[in-house]
């Protein structure tokens, strides 16, 4: 198999570079920071991000952007949707004839209310393959080999379906999809509903609440994807469901824990500072929130996660909305 690119060494690029390189792709992973090709070359591991996993023998590192790029029939962009537009511009003339580009990022673009393969079309125009990578998966267990199951939308059938082969392996089983709209709200959606949830059990609200949110946090991201184009069914699989229910149940889920923090009153600029790794459910609260508005969807749970976070909506406040709202069909 040709190699594959991988763009960003945080703790989910470095996960899906081991996992590409376990299944016996070879893999080139590239990091922004002057240091880090250098430090992960050396050590064979990244234990910044991703502490305890391994790089197998077929990952190579490369600090120099073009020559990664250039061995490469595939680049996967594993970058925050803030920087999505940026790296794509930087990374165009650098592509050869038959490239494909994929990415693993999740949430609108915050300054146009775009999702990322209508901002990879607009940067590389129609003729490049895109795909998106997506589902419920934490990079910590991705990295130490437990079972887990991925998505891999486009599309072009073609494309999806040679991700989904050369990233399985007996402890990663990938599927492939072609409804890359639905993929991708539900990657956005599922951030800002694990803040609420975090949120909810900061506040001792217990599993009652916590179950509330999951399933009309489901209702609201089937309604905005339907109005977007999105197929009702994908919001069932592992893109909607599966990620909305991990994101707002486990601690690893950095969207969680911010919500959990807030509600303990924590402020959000420390919170995020604390954490460490950028919090995509609050810019996604805010892309959400807009989008829903400018469509006319009522989204309650994403309108108060956005309420609380930039208009400082006690979250008890927030609470008694959503609580005291008219009755209503289900």
């Amino acid at each position: 198999m040709s190699p594959i690119v991988i763009l960003g060494a945080g703790s989910w690029g470095t996960a899906l570079a081991i996992q590409f390189a376990r299944a016996g792709r070879p893999t080139v992973l590239w990091g922004r920071a002057e240091d880090e090709p250098e430090r992960l070359a050396r050590e064979r591991r990244n234990d910044r991000y991703l502490p305890g996993a391994t790089f197998p023998a077929e990952l190579v590192i490369e600090p120099d952007l073009g020559k990664a790029v250039a061995t490469a029939e595939d680049v996967l962009l594993v970058v925050p949707s803030s920087a999505l537009r940026t790296v794509l511009m930087g990374l165009k003339p650098l592509l050869g004839p038959g490239a494909r580009v994929a990415w693993a990022t999740k949430g609108f673009e915050l300054s146009t209310g775009k999702l990322p393969h209508q901002v990879a079309r607009e940067v590389l125009g129609p003729d490049v393959p895109i795909a998106v990578l997506s589902g419920p998966t934490f990079a910590k267990e991705v990295g130490m080999g437990l079972p887990t199951a991925i998505a891999c939308a486009s599309p072009d059938e073609h494309f999806a379906f040679e991700l989904a082969h050369s990233l399985s392996t007996p402890n990663l089983r990938a599927y492939t999809q072609a409804d890359i709209v639905g993929v991708e709200v539900g990657g956005a959606v599922k951030n800002v509903i694990a803040i609420a949830a975090g949120a909810s059990d900061g506040m001792g609200f217990g599993a009652n609440a916590r179950v509330f949110l999951i399933t009309r946090g489901l209702a609201e991201m089937v309604r905005l994807g339907t109005a977007l184009g999105a197929q009702r069914d994908t919001f069932m699989g592992l893109t909607g469901l599966g990620d909305l229910v991990l994101t707002c149940t486990d601690d690893q889920s950095r969207n969680r824990r911010f919500g959990l923090a807030i509600a303990k009153g924590r402020a959000v600029d420390d919170t995020i500072r604390d954490i460490g790794q950028v919090i995509e459910g609050y810019h996604a609260a805010r892309a959400v929130y807009e989008v829903a508005v400018h469509h006319g969807l009522d989204m309650p749970i994403s309108e108060h996660v956005y309420k609380v976070l930039y208009e400082g909506l006690p979250i008890g406040k927030a609470v008694e909305a959503l609580m005291t709202r008219a009755v209503s069909a289900e």
